[in-house]
């Protein structure tokens, strides 16, 4: 090994890689932490250290050598050349330039697909990267959003980990998908091995469909079927404007030899308009079309808009479709080369679906709100001349209930109150760019939401409001500060003011302060609020170096603010989940970055629960490694993964109760009905899925709905029960149907 030094905090946070000092985090990726450095000289990099648990694995190493081989070989105005590398360090690492910039991806979330110039200087500026970096005999195979950065003096194509010099035979790696379905070419699923530079002209194609529309040509349910599509199918190019329509047909021809060259592509999109080309005709089709209804219900395989601007792009893991015939191979194919750990292709679930329920209780009577019927309802409205929703991707939309009511809020829809029983609309609070999170809960006839007071203020300080659940007026509101979300207690309301310098509890009623007092511990003055069962607590880590030392725990008392300290917690728990038997029980990650790839469905290896009393912490291991968001339901801790899997444990033991693939990608936090003894989840299309809660079978599915709204892909679901009725939000609907007869309202 190498005598390069690497310095790398318990945390994963270096102070120094070879000679260059860190200066902050930029991001994680699938293969390591990317750092901002600092060379002795003053110059800024982004430096990549492979995370110590692959720099012992071989087949890793081997593929950073030739990552870094690959980047050196690449020079070019358009690309991010590298300065300095050492792959034979304890802890690989490699430093390119530092480009300051948003990501494509961002780019497009955050201001809207390019058009005009700004998406011809994109096209040329990207033909030109491809040519600089298939003249050093290199093939990229993963140009998608994440890996082109938006700079000041044009694009820049960024990261090399899964690039193919031609001149070296490729490593076989096995159940490791090679490249972003949505972005890879029909030859990558059908031979991985044997791709050249025509693949790189393919994604180019998806990538500049996706900056001129906002959607991948071949988007879909799942990225088996996105494979399917691409190997099989005619992209969608609806939307795309001309000429750029025409050219990238082109490029996305499935035979490589009938697609242009890079010299060929220069020359065609030098003659793309300045201008913004005419929007389509009213009554255009506006999305692609999805094919097979019998698939899983979720575009799994989309990568997220705001994806760090140094981080590899993470695949997501995905169930399976039930289309036969060719598509079953297909598929299948697919799930080779991703790797999902599907062992057998079932075409049967273990009961019916779409029909009556398995209860339970056979004879057991849904307790429905008086009046219900099936229904469906908009989140959103359309006002003249009402503000646009604000840019952000919330994932803590959903509703919460009193009596027969729903109250549902969310980012791009406003707040409303929902009559359970018939989906009507008994008011609504703002516009469309007002509510940001979940209402915080219904108390004394006042319902609690955090509202962003403008655009400039959005990550700094938001508006508590107090809601009168009759009528919809304000009755109070507060400011408090953004990135610490307000949560009720028994005695009031748990906030942070701006600044986060303390604890504040506010009177429910009238929004006045109760108490303040200091956030700090003995860990440090990083500092969040905390209610478990109804009782406040607050979390805190170092507000200069959050990875380094422990999570100081605090119990604050509810009448007057007084904190003790309890046991701290290690770094590894990040997830409360609430109360069991009155002790605060919490999640503990199997390490510290176990959640940089992918935080939906991080790797858990324990469960803590603490003594209230005594502030004493128990550690329950858990039987293996769990992967998921863990959820508590009526003292059971569900892990459900974004690929339909979930996991019952025993918080108690750590025993895991049974484990079930529904084959229903990212799903929601469970809902459970005594009256059926059953769980119930959403999708982000409106799919739901029933299961046994004492075995995980499954009772019944339902088909995604026809038309959930735009929102859909961005925006995680929810469900909750009103008695037995149930009530999904998916994408921009509401939506109620039985237990029983679970046949949502046609919209």
């Amino acid at each position: 090994m190498s005598s390069t030094p690497v310095n790398i905090g318990d945390a994963g946070s270096a102070e120094f890689v070879g000679g260059y000092m860190i200066l902050g985090k930029l991001g994680s990726g699938g293969m390591g932490i990317v750092h901002l450095g600092r060379s002795p000289s003053g110059r800024q990099v982004a430096i990549k250290v492979v995370h110590a648990q692959y720099a012992q694995d071989e087949e890793f190493r081997a593929r950073f050598r030739r990552e870094v081989a690959a980047a050196r070989r690449v020079s070019g105005a358009f690309t991010a050349p590298v300065v300095d590398a050492d792959p034979d360090a304890e802890q690989p690492w490699m430093a390119t330039l530092y480009v300051p910039g948003r990501t494509l991806g961002d780019t497009v979330a955050k201001k809207g697909p390019l058009v005009g110039r700004e998406l011809r200087l994109l096209a040329l500026g990207l033909v030109e990267a491809l040519r600089d970096i298939h003249r050093a005999g290199v093939v990229h195979r993963d140009l998608k959003p994440g890996n082109v950065l938006m700079a000041e003096d044009g694009p820049r194509v960024i990261d090399f980990g899964i690039s193919h010099a031609a001149d070296h035979q490729a490593l076989t790696v096995t159940g490791r998908l090679m490249g972003t379905p949505p972005y890879m070419s029909p030859e990558q699923f059908a031979s991985p091995r044997d791709v050249s530079a025509p693949s790189d002209v393919f994604s180019l194609g998806s990538l500049l469909v996706y900056a001129a529309t906002g959607d991948g040509p071949f988007d879909s349910d799942s990225p088996y079927m996105t494979g399917y599509r691409i190997v099989h199918e005619s992209p969608a190019l609806d939307r795309t404007p001309q000429p750029l329509r025409s050219i990238v047909e082109h490029c996305l021809d499935k035979d490589p030899h009938r697609r242009p060259g890079l010299g060929e592509l220069q020359e065609l999109f030098s003659s793309l308009p300045d201008t913004a080309a005419p929007s389509p005709p009213a009554g255009a089709p506006t999305s692609a079309y999805l094919a097979g209804q019998e698939t899983a219900d979720v575009r799994g395989s989309r990568e997220a808009p705001g994806e760090n601007a140094k981080t590899q792009g993470r695949s997501s893991s995905a169930g399976q479709g039930r289309r036969p015939g060719r598509l079953v191979l297909v598929a299948c194919a697919v799930m080779a080369v991703i790797g999902a750990g599907i062992s057998a292709y079932h075409l049967a679930s273990d009961t019916q679906t779409g029909g009556a329920a398995a209860a339970a209780d056979p004879s057991a009577a849904p307790a429905l709100p008086v009046g219900w019927r099936s229904w469906r309802t908009n989140l959103t409205r359309t006002v003249k001349d009402e503000p646009t929703a604000i840019n952000v991707d919330t994932v803590d939309s959903g509703c919460v209930t009193s009596g027969t009511s729903v109250y549902c809020a969310g980012t791009g829809f406003t707040v409303a109150r929902i009559d359970a029983a018939t989906g009507r609309v008994q008011w609504r609070f703002g516009d469309n760019s007002q509510a940001a999170q979940r209402p915080l809960g219904v108390r004394g006839g006042l319902v609690y939401v955090s509202v962003p007071p403008d655009e400039d203020s959005l990550y700094s300080a938001q508006r508590l409001v107090a809601l009168d659940t009759t009528t919809g007026e304000q009755v109070w509101t507060r400011t408090v500060d953004a990135g610490h979300p307000a949560a009720l207690f028994s005695g009031g309301i748990l906030a942070m003011p701006e600044g986060a310098n303390k604890f504040v509890a506010l009177d429910a009623t009238t929004g006045k302060d109760l108490w303040r007092t200091p956030s700090k511990s003995s860990q440090g003055t990083g500092c969040s609020p905390l209610v478990l069962a109804g009782a406040p607590y607050g979390l805190c880590t170092d507000a200069n170096d959050p990875f380094k030392g422990k999570v100081g725990f605090l119990r604050l008392d509810p009448a007057d603010g007084t904190p003790r300290e309890l046991d701290p917690l290690p770094l590894t728990v990040q997830q409360p989940l609430g109360s069991v038997a009155g002790r605060p029980l919490f999640a503990a990650l199997k390490s510290v970055d176990a959640a940089d790839d992918n935080r939906l469905d991080a790797p858990y290896s324990a469960l803590l629960n603490v003594d209230p009393d005594t502030g004493s912490l128990t550690r329950v291991s858990l039987k293996g490694i769990t992967q998921g968001v863990p959820h508590l339901v009526d003292g059971v801790v569900y892990f459900v993964r974004p690929d339909g899997t979930v996991t019952a444990i025993d918080p108690t033991s750590g025993d895991r109760i049974w484990q079930k693939s529904t084959q229903v990608e990212n799903l929601s936090a469970p809902a459970r009905s005594t009256t059926y003894d059953t769980l119930y989840f959403a999708n982000r299309y409106g799919r739901l899925l029933a299961l046994d809660r004492a075995t995980g079978a499954t009772r019944w599915t339902t088909d995604k709905l026809d038309d959930p709204g735009s929102s859909a892909e961005k925006r995680l679901p929810s469900i909750v029960l009103v008695r037995d009725a149930i009530v999904a939000v998916a994408g921009d609907t509401a939506f109620s149907v039985r237990p029983d007869q679970p046949r949502p309202a046609a919209g």
